[in-house]
């Protein structure tokens, strides 16, 4: 098998961002958690743009999702580290896929600021793998946490009976649950209080903010 060296690994991370954010995403075996299901009754049209809105921002978290694990696993010192990324970020395009198929049943678009959501959180993944894998699992650790806040939020702005948003909502969260016990079992360590509070609040409400409107 060929060693790769730094170009190969560039032209494999470019082809992944344009899969990421134009394809379609290797997913795992999991079904769609909203198959099968409709809504309670028919969304009026302020309701479904309310949640294609919200489902476009949740869209565009795991697109910087795949970006934030591919850097990191670029730059993780272990190998059982970069595998548990590399699982992970395999199980987001899962989040990531079923996503993209509520915005198309909604009828509305993802965000036009894809691109730079990936390669922002790509850069953010790989300067905290370089600090160290125990920095770089709290990182994910956290980033799971606020995440999970994140979705509790969106889940009680839905309207109620927009029942397909709902079951892939829940399904996300108690995956970011997961990843995020994975990323503390692992080594990651608790973050500076600035960063916690601060730093990643700050950029996640740009984000959101971006994606809600474009």
């Amino acid at each position: 098998m060929r060693n790769l060296n730094m170009i190969d690994t560039f032209l494999i991370e470019i082809g992944q961002s344009l899969q990421t954010v134009h394809g379609t995403p290797t997913t795992t075996e999991r079904p769609y958690p909203a198959q099968g299901l409709q809504t309670a009754e028919p969304l009026t049209e302020t309701e479904s743009q309310l949640s294609g809105r919200l489902m476009r921002v949740n869209h565009a978290g795991e697109v910087a999702a795949q970006g934030l694990y591919r850097g990191q696993a670029i730059t993780a010192r272990l190998p059982q580290v970069r595998s548990k990324m590399e699982r992970a970020a395999l199980e987001e395009n899962d989040h990531l896929a079923w996503c993209n198929k509520r915005l198309n049943e909604l009828d509305t678009h993802s965000s036009y600021l894809n691109p730079m959501w990936y390669w922002g959180s790509f850069s953010i993944g790989a300067v905290a793998g370089a600090l160290g894998d125990k920095w770089s699992l709290g990182f994910v650790k956290e980033t799971e946490d606020q995440v999970e806040q994140h979705l509790d939020d969106h889940l009680t702005r839905l309207p109620p009976h927009d029942l397909p948003s709902t079951a892939v909502l829940q399904q996300m969260k108690a995956d970011e649950i997961e990843h995020g016990k994975m990323a503390e079992e692992a080594g990651g360590i608790k973050l500076p209080w600035p960063v916690r509070k601060v730093l990643m609040p700050t950029v996640s409400k740009l984000m959101t903010t971006l994606s809600y409107r474009f």
